[in-house]
């Protein structure tokens, strides 16, 4: 059955607020839609852990620094709500930009330190942006649990630390990226791919893949980068913007894995910027 759609936080208050009453969990799948199995995941394992959920999609004109990557960035409404209609969501959210911005809208939050390496190096105000959307749809949904998804780690930090910081009782769990057969990492901009692309794509995470077995192995972050950077490239990517080793909790610099980390990678593929990331 598809979901009821809602499209505006006075009707999803008052729902959720009834739910509330009632000592029903909430969770909630924060997406800006082009839904695919990697966001299909956080919706059942919402629907695990809650007895309500609700999925919201939202274009975050705040997090696009680049407004043709705002302007290009897929909007399947319809073919997202057939998506849901097997699981059993309680609410689609889907507010205008006035229930999230009205105008006058004049705040933004912002996390310090988490933000300013990996994408937030390259993309000016883009956590800036994420940091404020999230916290509206936290407070307009009133989520006793949120969902988000490993792809996006950097993002999965940055939600983490502003939940702590502003008090706001939502427990945020991070799920496992799902992957396409070839490793590609499931994402909605992979509809931007041409065909003839796309078969290039897998070599971002073989890279990934082998400096990670390498760094597991003895090897430094200095010494494995080049080439797996240059494996990237001879694949047909055109740039590397970034291929770290950080560590899971503050996202510092690592040259091996001494604590629990990460390897992160932005990329970009005729004209399309891919991110990954794998433990090490």
């Amino acid at each position: 059955m598809t979901p009821q759609i809602i499209r505006t936080k006075a009707e999803l208050r008052a729902l959720v607020n009834g739910w509330k009453r009632a000592g029903e969990r909430v969770g909630v799948v924060p997406t800006m839609g082009a839904l695919h199995e990697g966001h299909l995941s956080l919706v059942q394992a919402a629907q695990d852990a809650c007895d309500r959920v609700i999925v919201t999609i939202f274009v975050n004109p705040k997090q696009f620094n680049n407004p043709s990557d705002l302007d290009s960035y897929p909007r399947t409404e319809e073919d997202d709500a057939r998506k849901l209609a097997r699981f059993d969501v309680d609410v689609v959210y889907v507010p205008g930009v006035d229930q999230v911005y009205p105008e006058g809208f004049a705040t933004t939050v912002s996390v310090s330190g988490l933000t300013d390496v990996l994408c937030g190096a390259h993309r000016p105000g883009h956590f800036d942006g994420v940091a404020t959307v999230v916290t509206k749809l936290f407070t307009q949904t009133g989520a006793d649990q949120a969902f988000f998804g490993e792809k996006d780690f950097q993002q999965l930090q940055v939600v983490k630390r502003l939940a702590a910081d502003l008090d706001i009782p939502v427990e945020v769990i991070g799920c496992p990226t799902i992957r396409e057969e070839d490793g590609l990492a499931m994402s909605s901009r992979n509809l931007l791919i041409s065909d003839r692309a796309r078969i290039k794509a897998p070599a971002l995470h073989e890279a990934l893949s082998e400096m990670a077995a390498g760094l597991r192995a003895g090897g430094t972050a200095t010494d494995l980068r080049q080439k797996a950077e240059a494996k990237i490239l001879a694949a047909g990517f055109t740039e590397v913007e970034y291929l770290d080793l950080r560590a899971c909790d503050d996202l510092s610099l690592l040259d091996t894995p001494s604590r629990e980390a990460r390897l992160l990678v932005a990329a970009w593929l005729a004209g399309v910027r891919l991110i990954d990331n794998i433990a090490v």
